[in-house]
């Protein structure tokens, strides 16, 4: 699919078929988050691909806002910032490796709609849960979780603000 009609046409979905990912396509989507950029080349996402049933239900149970929905998913990835490989000091530490992993999140998210696999952003967890639930060590912070399957339903995507109401020449 060209990558402008994945970018107006992906949404979030919160439903999945049971059905298996074959590996070249989750394979896909991993590589294609591997392929953004990142402050001073630092690379320093790593991902964590969780397919069990108990893994999964432990990454829903950590979940603000009931989204149990994700341990539904065939699998969620979780992309994770490892602090020890971010550059530039506080500001690497601080903003960088997050906007780092959000590259990679977003291409992955491309790859995945791509694919014809559906995703969805989860922000709001417990972050010691996580980190517990998938063994992080020490410096590793889980920025984002990423069920992935193919939808179950028809999606749409909601309406999107204006480029005028957005978009500001030379100044705010």
């Amino acid at each position: 699919m060209e990558v402008g009609r994945c970018i107006r046409e992906r949404t979030c979905v919160r439903g999945y078929r049971q059905d298996n990912i074959p590996e070249s396509d989750l394979d896909y989507v991993l590589d294609s988050a591997v392929q953004a950029p990142s402050a001073g080349n630092s690379q320093d996402w790593e991902f964590i691909v969780v397919k069990s049933a108990d893994g999964k239900r432990a990454l829903a149970d950590a979940t603000e806002y009931s989204q149990d929905f994700i341990a539904k998913a065939p699998v969620i990835i979780v992309v994770c910032s490892n602090l020890k490989r971010s550059k530039y000091g506080q500001r690497g530490h601080d903003m960088y490796s997050i906007q780092d992993t959000a590259a990679a999140a977003q291409n992955m998210m491309l790859a995945a709609w791509d694919k014809g696999l559906g995703t969805c952003w989860i922000g709001a967890f417990r972050e010691g849960d996580v980190s517990e639930a998938l063994r992080l060590p020490e410096g590793v912070r889980p920025v984002a979780m990423f069920p992935l399957g193919y939808p179950s339903g028809k999606t749409r995507k909601p309406g999107r603000r204006n480029m005028k109401e957005v978009v500001h020449q030379e100044r705010f």
